[in-house]
């Protein structure tokens, strides 16, 4: 009997790419149903109010002013 072994070995590789193919897309379908549940019984809530303009100007000013003291205390350090 003569075994046409590149044959057996595209069937085995098309069953192998097909059975994954399968399961993915069941994956991504009980994903979305998942997703759907979720945002049936567990909603998103109100986002929460943005911090003011001013608050972020003043956070970024004592960034500012924290960069420029380490980077001088540097060179005080450095000479």
């Amino acid at each position: 009997m003569e075994i046409n072994l590149v044959g057996e070995s595209l069937k085995f590789m098309v069953l192998g790419m097909l059975i994954v193919f399968v399961f993915l897309a069941v994956l991504v379908q009980v994903m979305k149903l998942q997703a759907k549940i979720i945002n049936k019984y567990f909603p998103d809530k109100a986002p929460a109010v943005p911090t003011s303009t001013t608050t972020q100007a003043t956070d970024n000013a004592h960034h500012v002013a924290a960069i420029v003291a380490a980077i001088s205390e540097f060179r005080k350090n450095k000479s």
